[in-house]
């Protein structure tokens, strides 16, 4: 994976819409919307690109937990709101709502990704975050071994999400489950 060029047009949108925070990305992928769409409910894939395990049933309204690979964090309740295979699936992840939609084009498929939140101080710490799992799952459905980790790449977008997304947005800085185990690269750094 190259974290040296990030591609503007793979950053995530920040709006405010009806009192919740959402960022939206749009990916567009050179694979069947099946292989894409495959790597996102299949815990057999998850584990190249999500940051959590998902245990329950792929099915609406099924209750969900949510573990950490690595220990950086408590393991916390979501549900799964929609699914609706081979396009749509929305879950509440933690206090967080994810709506995943993949639709064909002449290229391949667009995956729409939309994550909603209420705390605007932290869009550019998740922004980043969500960033650097797409391109995981990039790697992923690409066949390829992903170089580095999700946390190298957050270290390389994030302070381009804090530019972007401005002050406002750039409060609330990595959890520190994760500066424990992953390090950050804005430790040091107050973010104004």
């Amino acid at each position: 994976m190259d974290t040296s060029d990030p591609n503007p047009g793979d950053f995530g949108q920040l709006e405010r819409r009806d009192g919740h925070v959402l960022v939206t990305y749009t990916r567009r992928f050179p694979h069947p919307p099946g292989t894409v769409w495959q790597a996102l409910p299949e815990p057999d894939q998850l584990g190249a690109w999500f940051p959590t395990t998902i245990e329950g049933e792929r099915a609406a309204g099924a209750p969900l937990h949510f573990g950490f690979r690595n220990n950086e964090a408590l393991p916390f309740d979501g549900e799964m709101l929609v699914y609706e295979p081979p396009s749509s699936m929305t879950l509440r992840w933690g206090d967080e709502v994810l709506r995943f939609e993949v639709e064909e084009d002449a290229s391949g498929c667009v995956l729409t990704l939309t994550v909603a939140f209420d705390e605007i101080g932290k869009g550019a710490r998740d922004g980043a975050g969500w960033h650097a799992c797409l391109d995981l799952l990039g790697e992923s459905v690409a066949g390829r071994d992903a170089a580095g980790s999700s946390a190298d790449r957050w270290k390389v977008v994030h302070p381009i999400y804090v530019a972007r997304f401005g002050p406002e947005a750039s409060t609330i800085g990595p959890p520190e489950e994760t500066e424990r185990v992953h390090g950050s690269a804005d430790r040091d750094r107050e973010v104004t």
